[in-house]
């Protein structure tokens, strides 16, 4: 398997990291995220450098074990919901076109 290099921004710094062609857009969307959750952290508690990074990875941590823990993304339960309102939608805009 073919390894490449992404160059990346956390905090305004770059890195370079190697990852799978078929991993790259999951790890850029992991970086959005990282980076989101750094400058979220350093804008509430003025923490910066290795302070910050540990802060910042118990709470990701913390939030997987949330996540994990009440059983993941409801799944069914989204597609449902979803199903739910697109015929609510259907039904309004039936009515709109009534209308003209």
């Amino acid at each position: 398997m073919a390894t490449d290099y992404l160059d990346i921004v956390l905090l305004g710094k770059e890195y370079r990291v190697s990852c799978t062609p078929e991993n790259k857009e999951a790890l850029r969307s992991a970086v959005s995220y990282v980076d989101g959750k750094l400058v979220e952290l350093a804008d509430k508690t003025h923490a910066s450098g290795e302070r910050l990074a540990v802060m910042t990875a118990l709470n990701i941590a913390h939030e997987f074990l949330m996540y994990q823990r009440s059983g993941g993304f409801d799944m069914a339960g989204a597609k449902r919901r979803i199903g739910l309102m697109k015929a609510r939608l259907d039904g309004v805009l039936a009515q709109q076109e009534k209308l003209f």
